[in-house]
């Protein structure tokens, strides 16, 4: 699923490094999704989210509104980089 025209879910307490930490990870999940991704960069994006994003639930959260607008699920992405010892991280959809 190509979605280019999803509105990414931001928080307006954020500031303007915040939010590009978060939309960094957005595209690196949208990237991973779409046609991949070196684990490091993304691992690195959402290391650099969570400083932003720290909470647990407000992850959930986000991830919900993500998913919603994009189809695609930053938990199962980063679920999968993780147990991955692919170089490259691509999400095959069938």
């Amino acid at each position: 699923m190509n979605k280019e025209n999803f509105s990414y879910p931001l928080d307006e307490g954020w500031s303007t490094k915040d939010i590009i930490k978060v939309t960094d990870l957005y595209s690196a999940i949208a990237q991973a999704n779409e046609k991949g991704i070196e684990q490091v960069k993304l691992i690195a994006a959402y290391k650099a989210f969570k400083t932003v994003v720290p909470m647990k639930f407000e992850e959930k959260q986000i991830d919900r509104a993500f998913m919603q607008a994009s189809g695609y699920s930053i938990y199962q992405t980063l679920k999968l980089a993780y147990e991955s010892k692919a170089k490259i991280i691509k999400i095959n959809k069938f």
